[in-house]
C-alpha cells in the first residue's frame, strides 16, 4: 500500500510518465490468464485443441500396454531361471528336500556325509544327459571342447590340533588345490584322484565345485516369442569356515541369457516379433512428440516470466516474488519429460531384446517400470484442475516440507534402534542378522506387522539378552507407533484442515494473482516477509473466482 500511495501523491505529469502502457498490460494479462487456464478453458477461450492432453492420454495407454506385454515375457524369463535353480539343486545336492534350510541349501554333520555329498555331486554331473528333463547340456569352449568340471579345495597350509590338550598350531595362510574333470571321461575319476579327495577336516576351509551348462528357454514359443539361449555358471560350496562340526552346502547359479547362434523357427513367432517392433517404434515417436510439446511449454513459460518480470520492474519498480516465479516453472512438465526419456530408452532396449541383440531384461524393466510410474503420477496434474481432487495435491504440497523435516529427526532415532538391534540381537534372531534386515523388521513393526512373531522367536538362551530384547521392542513400538506415527499423521491432518479452510474462505493472493484480477495495491517487501512461509507456499495454488476464470496450479 505504501508503494501505491507513493504513486498517488506525485503530480499529474509524473503520473502520466509512470503509468504503464495499458495495451501492453492488457496483452500481458491476457497471455498470463491463458497460460494458467486448463485445457478445456483454453479450448473455450481460443478454440485451441488440447494436443498435450491428447498425447498424454495416448501415451498412457501405449506405455501401459507395452509394460504389460514386456512384463509377461519377463515373468517367463524369471520363472525359467528359478525353476532351473531348483532343478539343479535336486540333481546335484544329495538330500535336498526342495526347501533351503536357511541361507544355505543343505547341511551335513559327519565326514562320511561330506564324502557322500561330494561324490554324489560329481557322479550326478557325469550322468547329466541321462538325468535332466530340460534342454540342458554341457557348455563348450571356443575350441569345441567341453568346459571341465573344476573341484577346488582350500585349506590351511599347515596345522595341528589337539582339543583334549587345548593345543593348536595353525598357519593362517591358506592354499588352494584344484582338479579339472572332463565330462566326457569321468568313468574312473574317483580311482584316478583318490589322493586329492583325502581331506584333513581340521585344516579344510571349503570345497568349491564349479561348472558351466547351456540351456534354451523354449517356453517363450508358446507366447510367440523367439527363445533365448542361457549359460548357467554354477558353484557348489562346501563351507567349513566355522569348523563347528556343521558343513553348509550352497549352490549358486548365475544365469546369463544370450542370443542363440543357430536357430530356425516356423509359425507366427517371427511375425509377432515384427509387430512388436513396430509398436515399440510408435511408442518412441509418441514420447518424442510429448517431450517436444512439454519442452516448448517450458520455453514459453520462461519467456512469459521474463515479460512479466520486466513489466513489473519497469512499471512498479519491484521484483517478482519467488512464489510467483515458481508458478511459471511447472514441475509436471519436467516430470513428463523425464518419463518420456526413460520410456524412449526402455523402448529401445526392449526392441534390442526383441531382436535378440541384447538380453538386459532387468535394466529394461527398470526403465519401463519407472517411466510408467511417472506417467501415471503425471495424471494427477489434470485431476488438480477439479477442486475436489485438488485437495490431495495441495495437502501433499503443503505438508511435504514439514514431513521431510520431521522424518529427518525421526530417522536419527530409527537408525539408532537399527544399529543397536543389529549388534545386540543379531546373533540370537534371524530378523536382526543384518542391517538391512533389521531396518525391514523395524519398519514392519511400525506398521503393526509380525509383532507377536518377533517377540516369540526370541529364545531365552541368555537372560540378559532376553530382558534387553523386551525393553528394546517395547520402547521402539511405544515411541514410533504412539508418538512418531501419530505426530506424522497430525502434520498431514493439520495441512489438510488448513487447505479446507482456504478453499472455504479463500487463498491468500500474491502479486501475480492481484495483477490478473487488475488490482494494484501490491504490498511492500516488509509486509510480504511477515507472512508465514506456509501460507506463501500455498497462495499460488488456489483458484481465482469464476469471474476471471483463471486457474493457477503448479
Amino acid at each position: 500500500m505504501e508503494l501505491f500511495a507513493t504513486y498517488t501523491e506525485i503530480g499529474e505529469p509524473a503520473r502520466n510518465t509512470l503509468a504503464p502502457d495499458l495495451r501492453t498490460e492488457e496483452l500481458l494479462r491476457d497471455d498470463l490468464k491463458y497460460y494458467f487456464m486448463s485445457p478445456c478453458e483454453k479450448y473455450r477461450a481460443r478454440r485451441q485443441k488440447p494436443w498435450k492432453l491428447g498425447v498424454q492420454i495416448l501415451k498412457i495407454i501405449m506405455i501401459t500396454t507395452q509394460l504389460v506385454l514386456f512384463g509377461l515375457n519377463n515373468q517367463l524369463v524369471v520363472s525359467y531361471k528359478e525353476e532351473n535353480l531348483i532343478a539343479f539343486k535336486k540333481l546335484f545336492l544329495k538330500g535336498y528336500s526342495g526347501l533351503d534350510e536357511d541361507d544355505y541349501s543343505v547341511s551335513v554333520y559327519s565326514q562320511e556325509s561330506v564324502y557322500d555329498s561330494l561324490f554324489y555331486t560329481i557322479d550326478q554331473f557325469a550322468k547329466l544327459g541321462d538325468l535332466t528333463l530340460g534342454p540342458v547340456s554341457y557348455a563348450e569352449q571356443e575350441d569345441g571342447t567341453l568346459v571341465p568340471l573344476a573341484v577346488c579345495k582350500e585349506a590351511y597350509s599347515r596345522g595341528s590340533v589337539q582339543p583334549s590338550d587345548e593345543y593348536y598350531d595353525i598357519d593362517s595362510r591358506t592354499e588352494t588345490v584344484c582338479l579339472s574333470l572332463d565330462p566326457r571321461h569321468m568313468a574312473t575319476w574317483k580311482k584316478d584322484n583318490a589322493t586329492f579327495f583325502k581331506l584333513d577336516f581340521y585344516r579344510l576351509v571349503d570345497i568349491e565345485i564349479s561348472f558351466q551348462l547351456k540351456g534354451i528357454n523354449l517356453q517363450t514359443v508358446r507366447s510367440r516369442e523367439l527363445p533365448d539361449c542361457y549359460t548357467f555358471s554354477g558353484v557348489i560350496t562346501f563351507d567349513n569356515k566355522c569348523h563347528s562340526g556343521k558343513v553348509k552346502i550352497y549352490l549358486d547359479i548365475d544365469a546369463q541369457s544370450n542370443t542363440c547362434k543357430n536357430w530356425r523357427i516356423s509359425g507366427t513367432a517371427q511375425k509377432n516379433t515384427h509387430y512388436l517392433l513396430v509398436f515399440d517404434g510408435f511408442v518412441i515417436l509418441v514420447c518424442l512428440v510429448s517431450a517436444v510439446l512439454c519442452t516448448r511449454s517450458i520455453v514459453l513459460a520462461v519467456r512469459l516470466l521474463q515479460r512479466f518480470s520486466k513489466f513489473f520492474l519497469e512499471n512498479y519498480n519491484r521484483k517478482v516474488c519467488e512464489d510467483d516465479k515458481r508458478e511459471f516453472l511447472n514441475g509436471w512438465y519436467v516430470l513428463v519429460i523425464i518419463s518420456d526419456v526413460l520410456a524412449i530408452v526402455g523402448s529401445i532396449l526392449k526392441m534390442e531384446i526383441q531382436a535378440k541383440s541384447l538380453t538386459s531384461y532387468d535394466v529394461c524393466s527398470i526403465f519401463l517400470g519407472t517411466s510408467t510410474l511417472m506417467v501415471w503420477v503425471g495424471v494427477i496434474r489434470y485431476l488438480g484442475y477439479f477442486q475436489k481432487y485438488n485437495v490431495l495435491i495441495l495437502t501433499m504440497r503443503a505438508s511435504l516440507p514439514k514431513v521431510l523435516r520431521f522424518s529427518c529427526c525421526a530417522g536419527m532415532i530409527y537408525l539408532g534402534y537399527t544399529f543397536c538391534g543389529w549388534i545386540v540381537l543379531g546373533p540370537y534372531h534371524e530378523k536382526f542378522e543384518g542391517l538391512s534386515r533389521v531396518a525391514e523388521c523395524l519398519f514392519s513393526l511400525v506398521n503393526g506387522d509380525d509383532m507377536f512373531t518377533t517377540f516369540a522367536q526370541f529364545e531365552e538362551k541368555t537372560t540378559l539378552v532376553w530382558v534387553f530384547s523386551r525393553v528394546y521392542l517395547y520402547t521402539f513400538i511405544s515411541v514410533f507407533i504412539y508418538m512418531v506415527l501419530s505426530l506424522f499423521i497430525a502434520l498431514i491432518t493439520d495441512s489438510y484442515e488448513t487447505i479446507k479452510n482456504y478453499q472455504k474462505n479463500g487463498f491468500p493472493m500474491t502479486d501475480l494473482q492481484k495483477f490478473l484480477k487488475e488490482q494494484k495495491d501490491f504490498p511492500c517487501e516488509e509486509e510480504r516477509t511477515e507472512t508465514q512461509p506456509f501460507l506463501s507456499s500455498l497462495c499460488c495454488c488456489g483458484r481465482v473466482p469464476k469471474d476471471d476464470t483463471v486457474v493457477i496450479l503448479s
